[in-house]
């Protein structure tokens, strides 16, 4: 059954362990990406090497954005870039589609260049600069963006890396010649120039390896929510007493006056309020942002250690794990085998998923570290993956502003079943069960649905 790297290019599991290399699904991205602090902090001087080139770009980017009125056209030339997806990593559920940092992302750039980032390169504070400190002051810019725009930006590196191992470890059979936009960029002509690789190739396009120690999972190492939860050790960490005295004295003025129980004890302060306390500290004093940054990278001996648990957690659940639960399916059940109409195949597969959960010992692999899963995003990704070699289409639709549909399982335009999976811990599971999939059968002009519900015990239990 052909569902990770190494099943599709006949190459052994231990040979991309020993290179780096995380062994990617060609069926759904993995939810990884990379942390360009990675880069930064690493002891490898080619990955040093990497970084300072994000700088020098980005320091490019600054001086075009402080001599020039940069149109839309030299935005979507020098800041927007499509995802790399051919690295099979991110967060699409279904498939490896991905939209990659758009023209929103490169405005708020460009703009910052101007003004937060006007010191790019030459910081004083922090003992470099860092591409994610535009998430600290920037809504809805996030990991993604980051990672899209500084994947692209490592790009050249990627192709070389994935060639050579290519070239030393898979058949020639299974490589192909493409020429590749954005490889590298031309700082005289102020332009990206394309370059020829030999690479491993899957339904028509090029796949690229991602070595493990540049990924992480959930957020970058810095990143906004641990801006929040570590203010009072940031501020502690200011040198200069008085600034550390107008950054409590500001935070203290805009916190709202405390509340008090009956019994008089005054309550603590609600995470919002304290948010909006912080980022009314940030708006006045802008350096704080530096000292954080600082603060990071002074802890920075955990960021490798914290991600390669990330990233370990990530591999044992949707590639050691999930792959011998497929294999279970594949040799003690008819899963892969099952033919009908949608519903009659989709819902003998969902009996066949429920028996080896319950009855063989599946439900496992839905616990990390004794706890169970609690992200439905991660059951959509385990469940997509299990579905690869059904004969019917296997898809995951928009629905009218209203949200996706986990799955629609087609064989024409007559024949659609939706396929619905929830935890028992979704508060919104009354609500969906009444209302949403009923929703989601009329946007797709059908009348056949199945609602999968998953309860899992505490391990304790």
């Amino acid at each position: 059954m052909k569902v990770y790297f190494s099943d599709f290019f006949n190459v052994s599991t231990d040979v991309t362990k020993e290179y780096g290399a995380f062994n990617i699904s060609l069926i759904n991205d993995l939810p990884l990406f990379i942390d360009p602090f990675l880069l930064f902090n690493s002891k490898k001087q080619e990955y040093q090497n990497l970084h300072n080139e994000i700088l020098r770009y980005v320091a490019f980017l600054r001086d075009q954005s402080t001599s020039m009125n940069i149109n839309d056209g030299l935005l979507r030339s020098w800041y927007c870039f499509p995802e790399v997806k051919q690295t099979w990593l991110g967060y699409s559920e279904i498939g490896n589609g991905g939209r990659g940092p758009g023209i929103e992302f490169a405005r708020a750039l460009n703009n910052n260049l101007n003004g937060i980032f006007s010191d790019f390169n030459t910081t004083q504070i922090s003992r470099s600069s860092h591409l994610e400190k535009l998430c600290l002051i920037k809504e809805k810019t996030g990991r993604d963006n980051i990672s899209d725009f500084v994947t692209n930006l490592i790009k050249g590196y990627l192709l070389d890396y994935t060639q050579k191992f290519a070239q030393q470890n898979i058949d020639k059979v299974f490589l192909q010649e493409f020429a590749i936009r954005h490889v590298s960029f031309n700082y005289d002509t102020k332009t990206w120039a394309s370059e020829k690789y030999q690479l491993p190739v899957y339904n028509d396009d090029f796949v690229l390896l991602t070595p493990k120690d540049l990924l992480t999972k959930d957020d970058t190492w810095i990143n906004k929510s641990d801006l929040l939860r570590q203010y009072h050790d940031i501020v502690t960490s200011v040198p200069n007493d008085s600034l550390r005295s107008q950054l409590n004295l500001y935070f203290s003025q805009n916190l709202p006056k405390p509340e008090y129980t009956k019994k008089g004890r005054k309550k603590a302060p609600r995470k919002s309020d304290i948010a909006a306390a912080v980022k009314a500290v940030i708006r006045k004093y802008p350096e704080l942002l530096d000292y954080y940054i600082r603060f990071k990278e002074n802890h920075g001996d955990k960021a490798q250690s914290v991600s390669e648990e990330k990233v370990e957690e990530v591999y044992n659940l949707f590639v050691s794990d999930l792959s011998k639960f497929i294999d279970r399916l594949a040799k003690e059940t008819d899963f892969y085998t099952k033919k009908g109409d949608t519903l009659s195949e989709s819902y003998e597969r969902v009996l066949f998923l429920k028996s080896v959960i319950e009855d063989k010992d599946g439900y496992r692999i839905f616990y990390v570290k004794g706890d169970p899963i609690k992200r439905e995003a991660d059951i959509h990704i385990m469940f997509r993956l299990t579905w690869f070699a059904s004969q019917s289409a296997v898809t995951r639709e928009a629905n009218e502003g209203r949200g996706p549909v986990d799955f629609a399982i087609s064989k024409g335009a007559s024949d659609k079943t939706l396929v619905e999976f929830k935890l028992a811990s979704n508060t919104k599971l009354p609500q969906n069960l009444k209302n949403q999939v009923e929703i989601y059968k009329k946007a797709h002009d059908t009348d056949k649905s199945i609602k999968v519900i998953l309860f899992f015990y505490p391990k304790r239990k």
